[in-house]
């Protein structure tokens, strides 16, 4: 499951997309998600999406699809409780012996240093996908003691209260949708978190520029997008942490990076999935 956030007990059209590859389904739920699906799944042979029934444009869908040469099939889906039916299937994740993610409803886990407890409302970034693996797995062996953080994107809130949790100062998260805002705070308050902060913006409207690190899990398009005001935000030696990429996205993503006076640092794979670390020069 990717990425899901369906609102309670609404009626979606569900969409059904036969893909080749994983580059191909990454490419399509970035452009889809701009024309307001609201949910992903993705297997090897197709992807499925959801969009809300008042929010489907079949002439603009058929616009699209004939220009990217594919074919797809509809399904209208009854209204039903998502969040209920999602959480009796959310499980723990246990992130390489370091961090537990739960909700509260499970037990707490005594094998791992941190735990992180999150409200399963669907948001992007409950600890399963591999790319939000990779974030946690590179920022545990940053020294982000003290630091003031950015992350961009937040989803859940994962990733804010992690950096909290390995001892930053202060940390802005923010996100433009405001189902992942509402769960984000949630998530935040849920875990006691004194240092971290959560607004409904973009990145254009934070003020703040001397971000010692800036933490982003989102996708190709996106960071390309906002690789300059990455470097502008930063602090002379300030760090941009990357994921939502794939192995195939790395030449642009670090020519874009080098571009913009990026130098890499460090990159780790995980799942055809890879996060990147940059240095600020």
């Amino acid at each position: 499951m990717w990425g899901l956030f369906f609102l309670f007990s609404m009626q979606f059209i569900k969409i059904t997309i036969a893909t080749k590859t994983a580059d191909q389904r990454e490419l399509l739920i970035a452009q889809f998600s701009e024309m307001g699906f609201e949910g992903f799944e993705e297997n090897d042979e197709e992807l499925i999406s959801y969009i809300p029934v008042h929010l489907y444009d079949k002439d603009g869908l058929d616009a699209f699809i004939k220009t990217a040469d594919i074919g797809y099939t509809t399904e209208i889906v009854k209204e039903q409780n998502w969040n209920a039916q999602w959480e009796e299937n959310f499980q723990p994740v246990v992130v390489e012996g370091f961090c537990t993610i739960r909700a509260d409803f499970h037990p707490s886990n005594p094998n791992t240093p941190l735990e992180i407890i999150i409200t399963p409302k669907m948001s992007f970034g409950t600890g399963h996908h591999a790319t939000t693996q990779l974030m946690m797995l590179m920022m545990k062996d940053m020294d982000l003691a003290q630091k003031n953080i950015l992350d961009f994107g937040t989803g859940t809130g994962i990733l804010a209260i992690l950096a909290e949790k390995l001892g930053a100062s202060h940390i802005i998260a923010i996100d433009n949708d405001e189902w992942s805002y509402e769960n984000a705070k949630e998530n935040i308050k849920r875990n006691d978190c004194k240092n971290a902060a959560i607004r409904l913006c973009s990145i254009e409207e934070i003020s703040t520029d001397n971000y010692d690190v800036i933490v982003a899990n989102i996708n190709r398009h996106i960071l390309l997008g906002a690789m300059h005001i990455f470097h502008n935000k930063l602090t002379d030696k300030g760090q941009l942490l990357m994921s939502g990429l794939l192995k195939d996205d790395e030449e642009i993503i670090v020519t874009k990076a080098l571009d913009e006076g990026f130098r890499l640092h460090l990159k780790q794979e995980k799942d055809n999935w890879i996060g990147l670390l940059f240095d600020k020069k």
